[in-house]
């Protein structure tokens, strides 16, 4: 076996100890607000500091187990007995790292943005029992403990969404998202993701039921180690693609993404920690790991099965969700709301990248490119958040119109969002994106898949494009008349304090060592995955090479290319200005049809509500008067109208007068007398 059977303190406890604070909250709020916002931020940090200690066994390149009995089920064919267990190997304490760390950051940044608001304590509860789920999902060493985590990460994703669930019209540019007839409030918002999050998550158990059914365990070690391969093929393909929609769903990927840019109706913190750097990334963590148990299925024997569609699926929802979401971004009007049609597309490549390392005997470039760029993404995408709501918080507004020339107000805030931006955008060599998003491009060439190929290196345009329209557009150019009308109210705005800027400014510092360090960290995590997955991956079990052999020149050189190619009219229009976007649009033609169609997010959204939800409504209208008013209801009238006539008339047979009463008794005793008789004579 290869993992070691070993007891863990800190896999154990950097998930009960925020989820013991979650429930600490309450009762330390009772003694003071300090007290409690202190602790509230001392728990998470405590998380981190043992998340941090687990760094050792992942640069040892340790696998270790630790389970204790959770449930026993006597007599079941099927489980026996179900054990809690973590499991400490490289993707766990890589994401458990991921989750402690940048959560703890972000806790210390919220004692500046939430300070004042009166619902801290219900803040502070979500926060710390998410960072606590969030943790036990990405250690449980079992598909059904991961599955409370799992859930527990969505329920409090709804309730932060919807945390000013009062939706007052009177916080209009504070929380509430979209303009128009698209612009929503925080509870239907949370509503939204709630639902749309549901609809994955039902796929997967429907998928993991039928893989427990056959296979008997949910167990990750046993199901690599063979178990998987007890169920047979043509039942496992569906399983495996209905096992993606919980991903689809939980990291809003096509067709469920339209539920997460409406996600930013919640604090810019929750926006941080749950919509950009860790919840999000549950879907493709869990991708991650059922990696090396879907490779073994769809590759045993040495040639591809109907298994292998997983990949494929992945690699292709990944590729049109990081295309489609990124071009949404470029005409979004909202700040927040391009940082997280950017984080849908980000995540699109990591899918794209696992898809596609699946169709391959090369499959650590792919596999260790998308955990990398899980890596990388959630450094800089929550140093763009955070940066976001220091801007957010001192304009008073969401809207980047209401913004603009805040570069010399906010100087701090603007060389964070800058640098970070250029990490996101993938500028060669000093930024982490840069390393990652390569990785992915690379990984779909050498697969053979062009297409997606072509995709991803077209996503690299639309993301330098959305990024600088979000700096110039933000920090560049004149002060808008919303900033002028602040200052004359005696608003000023200012940098943000310390206590907000020092967390995502250690964010960005991380990004650009990562990117300074891109080339050794990349090696570095390709010798880890290569042994993590050998333990894994017998050598029988991998195809041959699908794609042919590039020029070490030509990632690299598309990459930059499409930089440009994005980069240069995003320059001249929103950074030298010597371009009038408003001009080019016009009032009318190809490019103002484009811009609408693009800002109204390709008409998805409005299609959920006008087909989907406007066909459930009508559906459901139908239904109540033909089915529930003129069915269900008038049958239940006809049975109780009958039970009524039929109580009626026995009641006429319970007179109350004693004679009555005694030869009716007489007649039943007789009647019993000769009943009995009959039978003992037959």
């Amino acid at each position: 076996m290869a993992y070691a059977m070993e007891w863990v303190w800190p896999a154990w406890l950097c998930w009960i100890i925020p989820m013991v604070g979650a429930g600490l909250t309450p009762i330390l709020a009772k003694i003071n607000g300090r007290v409690r916002d202190y602790a509230a931020v001392a728990f998470s940090l405590a998380a981190a500091t043992l998340t941090l200690s687990m760094v050792p066994y992942l640069v040892e390149g340790r696998r270790i187990q630790s389970q204790v009995e959770w449930i026993l089920v006597p007599g079941s064919p099927i489980l026996g007995s179900v054990k809690a267990g973590v499991l400490v190997d490289p993707l766990s304490v890589i994401l458990a790292n991921v989750v402690a760390v940048i959560g703890s950051l972000i806790m210390v940044y919220s004692l500046g943005y939430m300070r004042g608001d009166p619902s801290l304590t219900r803040y502070w509860f979500f926060m710390n029992l998410f960072i606590g789920d969030m943790l036990l999902l990405v250690l449980s060493d079992n598909f059904i403990q991961l599955l409370f985590g799992w859930e527990g990460v969505g329920l409090c994703s709804y309730a932060l969404i919807g945390f000013w669930y009062r939706d007052s019209t009177a916080d209009w540019l504070k929380c509430w998202v979209g303009e128009g007839r698209e612009a929503y409030p925080p509870s239907h918002c949370g509503m939204k993701a709630f639902i749309m999050t549901r609809i994955g998550d039902v796929a997967m158990l429907i998928g993991l039921f039928i893989i427990l059914a056959y296979a008997g365990t949910l167990n990750i070690l046993e199901l690599q180690e063979g178990a998987i391969l007890r169920v047979p093929v043509w039942l496992l393909a569906p399983a495996a693609i209905l096992l993606l929609g919980g991903p689809i769903g939980k990291s809003a990927q096509l067709p469920l993404m339209e539920w997460l840019p409406d996600a930013m109706a919640g604090p810019t913190t929750v926006s941080a920690l749950i919509h950009a750097a860790t919840m999000v990334k549950a879907g493709v963590y869990l991708v991650g790991r059922v990696f090396p148990i879907l490779y073994v299925a769809a590759w045993h024997g040495g040639s591809p099965n109907q298994v292998v569609n997983f990949f494929y699926a992945a690699a292709w929802i990944g590729a049109l969700t990081a295309l489609v979401a990124g071009t949404q971004a470029m005409a979004s009007t909202e700040i927040k709301k391009v940082l997280a049609y950017s984080t849908v597309s980000q995540i699109g490549y990591m899918m794209l990248g696992l898809g596609v390392a699946g169709t391959t005997a090369e499959y650590i470039v792919g596999y260790t490119g998308g955990v990398f760029h899980l890596m990388s993404h959630a450094l800089f995408k929550a140093a763009l958040f955070l940066a976001a709501g220091a801007v957010i918080h001192t304009c008073h507004s969401r809207f980047m119109y209401h913004m603009g020339g805040l570069k010399g107000r906010m100087p701090i805030t603007f060389w964070s969002a800058t640098l970070a931006g250029f990490s996101l955008m993938g500028v060669p060599l000093a930024f982490s994106g840069f390393w990652s998003k390569d990785m992915i491009l690379e990984a779909s060439l050498t697969s053979g898949q062009t297409y997606i190929f072509i995709l991803a290196a077209l996503t690299v345009a639309v993301t330098a494009f959305y990024t600088l329209r979000m700096i110039g557009l933000t920090f560049l150019g004149g002060e808008s008349g919303h900033l002028k009308t602040l200052e004359e109210r005696g608003l000023h705005v200012h940098e943000a304090p310390k206590v907000m800027w020092i967390p995502f400014t250690i964010l960005t510092i991380l990004t650009i060592a990562f990117g300074v360090e891109g080339s050794t960290l990349k090696k570095w995590l390709e010798e880890a995955f290569s042994g993590f997955l050998a333990h894994v991956i017998p050598v029988e079990a991998a195809p041959g090479p699908l794609g042919g052999q590039m020029s070490a020149w030509l990632i690299p050189g598309v990459s930059v290319a499409m930089l440009i190619i994005g980069s240069v009219p995003a320059y001249l229009l929103y950074i030298g200005r010597s371009l009038d976007p408003s001009r080019i649009i016009g009032e009318g033609g190809a490019l103002k049809a484009l811009w609408r169609f693009l800002h109204r997010r390709w008409y998805i959204n409005r299609f959920y509500y006008r087909v989907l939800l406007g066909s459930f409504t009508g559906f459901s209208g139908w239904a109540l008067s033909n089915l529930e008013l003129k069915g269900v209801d008038r049958f239940n009238y006809l049975l109780s109208g009958a039970v009524q006539r039929f109580s009626s008339w026995l009641r006429r047979g319970h007179t109350g007068i004693l004679p009555y009463n005694l030869v009716g008794l007489a007649a039943g005793l007789l009647l019993l007398i000769l009943f009995l008789l009959r039978a003992s004579l037959g």
